[in-house]
């Protein structure tokens, strides 16, 4: 499954009220190691197929939402499930620790 955008407009559709848990990336294109995780949530998505969705949410672009969750730096990685946060990660990290985090909440 690739990783999906996601932004204020259709947050609740495609995070909130997904029927799986959903981890969002809180990233922006001018963000160094938001842009370094990007191929590794990609391989992560491609490794864990139906188990979970991975979306990305442009916080330049989505700002309500990110403030509404208290996101002071990027990257941030939340994983919600059944509508709410079940847990969070601040910071690039190496994929295999992502995937550990990702493994461990779902």
């Amino acid at each position: 499954m690739a990783v999906g955008k996601v932004s204020d407009a259709n947050f609740e559709a495609e995070v909130l009220k997904a029927t799986g848990p959903v981890v969002v990336d809180f990233w922006a294109e001018w963000c160094g190691p938001c842009r370094m995780i990007g191929p590794v949530l990609d391989e992560i998505s491609g490794a864990m197929g139906d188990k979970v969705k991975i979306v990305k949410l442009n916080v330049d672009e989505s700002p309500r939402t990110a403030s509404k969750y208290g996101v002071m730096s990027i990257p941030t990685l939340m994983i919600f499930k059944g509508g709410e946060l079940a847990s969070r990660q601040v910071g690039a990290a190496p994929k295999q620790k992502l995937e550990q985090w990702i493994t461990a909440t779902v």
